[in-house]
């Protein structure tokens, strides 16, 4: 079994950064998935693919990959440079505004 360790991404339907600081776990598939002939649904013999462990930090998710023996690659994450700018969404609302607001 081969292991994948990586740091999740934010979603793309929000700015947040909510549940992106802890690792993660996943195994990588050992089996194509099927189409069910009768159903159409997609299905897979490989079980695995549902395991999904969170960790907090990386160094704990390398301990639990080597003490399993699990075969693992670490992805790193890549860093978002933060987005500050001199006059944001608050600067509508400064008390020492001289002219009238309008849009």
């Amino acid at each position: 079994m081969f292991a994948k360790i990586y740091q999740p991404a934010k979603s793309a339907m929000t700015s947040g950064q909510a549940k992106t600081h802890g690792w993660v776990l996943e195994f990588t598939p050992e089996s194509r998935r099927t189409i069910d002939p009768l159903m159409g649904w997609t299905g897979s013999a490989d079980m695995n693919g549902q395991v999904r462990l969170g960790f907090e930090t990386r160094e704990a998710a390398e301990d639990y990959a080597t003490r399993h023996k699990l075969a693992y690659q670490v992805l790193e994450p890549k860093k978002r440079k933060p987005v500050i700018r001199a006059k944001g969404y608050g600067a509508n609302f400064a008390t020492e505004r001289r002219a009238a607001w309008t849009h």
